[in-house]
């Protein structure tokens, strides 16, 4: 059993350097205190998930680019965030009209190789 996800979630990737809040929009119509809750397909980049900072993955490919140019020593280059998929449930039991409801076990894998997670749900009353 989670957390229930919603907007003003703290969202964390190991490859980047800084948290990051998830953006929910309103369109589920289901609202915690802090704002609507999250669903699986709240994963769209720049609308949904918000650059971390940097990114230390060599599998980004502007990092890439500034790690050979530097040489080899690890240059890390600016974070796109890019989902390799939609959020995967841990225990789905609460559905949304998209689909389940995030909780603080869910995940997003980035396709360079990092694993966002919520590090802050955004609220602490649903249990999911």
């Amino acid at each position: 059993m989670g957390i229930g996800m919603c907007s003003t979630a703290l969202l964390t990737c190991p490859m980047g350097v800084a948290p990051t809040p998830l953006t929910v929009l309103p369109a589920c119509m289901t609202m915690a205190t802090t704002g609507p809750f999250g669903s699986i397909v709240d994963c769209v980049p720049f609308l949904n998930i918000v650059p971390f900072g940097v990114c230390m993955s060599v599998l980004n490919p502007a990092t890439a680019a500034l790690t050979a140019a530097a040489l080899g020593i690890l240059t890390p280059g600016p974070c796109i965030p890019t989902p390799a998929g939609t959020w995967l449930p841990m225990k789905p039991t609460v559905l949304l009209k998209p689909g389940p409801i995030l909780n603080s076990d869910t995940m997003l894998i980035c396709a360079y190789g990092g694993v966002i997670k919520a590090t802050v749900p955004g609220q602490f009353t649903v249990l999911i």
